[in-house]
């Protein structure tokens, strides 16, 4: 196994690599600057590194893990679009930058971008590399309808949310463990079971963002704190504080947001206070927690050596622990 720097290494290089037509500028510019703008890379390091854990050639699954990181890139740039965003990873979002047809139609060439890179895979893994790239997709516009969904509603239940975010965020960690695990000939068990291991992963690193929203530093987060707040977004946070408020507290939450409250300047202040008062990041901590080990136990049953199983628990503190 090499280090999560060395496969990061793999993956920028790729990307540095891709290669954008000169024309039509409007079209390929965006989708090489959010390619620039950089992220974690986890989806794309999990490939190479599932590949690896069960006995293949990293160097087979880079096309894969480019495809997948072209695709996830695509989904937050119709995200920003729908959300309104102004900032990813600290820069201007491309809708800021250029306009909202610009994102969208770049978007739209990412996505095929992404299923072409999915095509390079081997001959003998294409189809199943395909059905579960192809799957993970829609599940994941699932995921944002129901985002939008409950956006319009005044309560959503816990269970709700959690199936939400299984959709929107951690299908797509399972698919990149299990697309790693397939390139790299594991059998379907052990492929299922990487799989488990990154939703359970995806479910932790969506808590831990739900919390870095609200308490997170902005200069390191990349995104404007209180993000989720100002937009009505439906977190963890937000359906526990309705579901543990008492009257008075759930009181000043629906004044909150209601439309005439939804743009003043005081509203993530005093929603982060009604949080506080809950101690919905202490619970919000205690599920981050059960998620991770539920990733871990998973873990455990799975045929691999001590160096690769490390390596996985080491990520996933890393991803928990984050401060952006």
């Amino acid at each position: 196994m090499k280090t999560f720097n060395e496969y990061l290494e793999m993956v920028n290089r790729a990307i540095k690599a891709i290669p954008y037509p000169a024309a039509p500028g409007n079209l390929y510019e965006p989708i090489a600057y959010t390619m620039a703008l950089g992220g974690k890379r986890i989806r794309p390091v999990l490939v190479l590194m599932a590949c690896e854990a069960v006995g293949g050639d990293a160097d087979k699954a880079v096309d894969a893990a480019v495809g997948l990181e072209l695709f996830h890139n695509f989904t937050l740039l119709h995200d920003d679009v729908m959300d309104n965003a102004d900032v990813r990873r600290g820069q201007p979002t491309v809708h800021r930058r250029w306009n909202a047809n610009v994102a969208i139609l770049s978007g739209d060439t990412m996505l095929t971008m992404a299923s072409q890179y999915m095509c390079r895979v081997a001959p003998e893994h294409l189809a199943a590399v395909n059905e579960l790239f192809n799957t993970t997709a829609i599940e994941i516009y699932e995921g944002q309808q129901y985002d939008m969904d409950y956006e319009r509603r005044r309560e959503v239940s816990v269970d709700e949310y959690i199936k939400m975010i299984r959709l929107k965020t951690s299908v797509l960690l399972g698919c990149a463990c299990k697309l790693g695990a397939i390139i790299g000939g594991a059998d379907e068990q052990t492929a299922q079971s990487l799989y488990d291991f990154g939703v359970n992963l995806g479910l932790a690193f969506q808590l831990q963002d739900d919390v870095l929203d609200v308490w997170g530093d902005p200069a390191t987060f990349g995104k404007e704190i209180g993000g989720d707040i100002m937009n009505n977004k439906k977190t963890y946070l937000m359906v526990n504080a309705f579901r543990l408020a008492n009257e008075e507290q759930a009181g000043r939450l629906r004044r909150w947001y209601t439309d005439d409250y939804a743009m003043r300047q005081e509203k993530v202040p005093a929603v982060t206070r009604i949080y506080e008062e809950l101690g919905l990041q202490e619970i919000a901590d205690q599920a981050i927690g059960e998620y991770t080990q539920r990733a871990l136990t998973v873990l455990e049953s799975i045929e691999m050596n001590a160096e690769a199983r490390e390596s996985f628990k080491a990520l996933a503190a890393s991803l928990v622990k984050r401060d952006k």
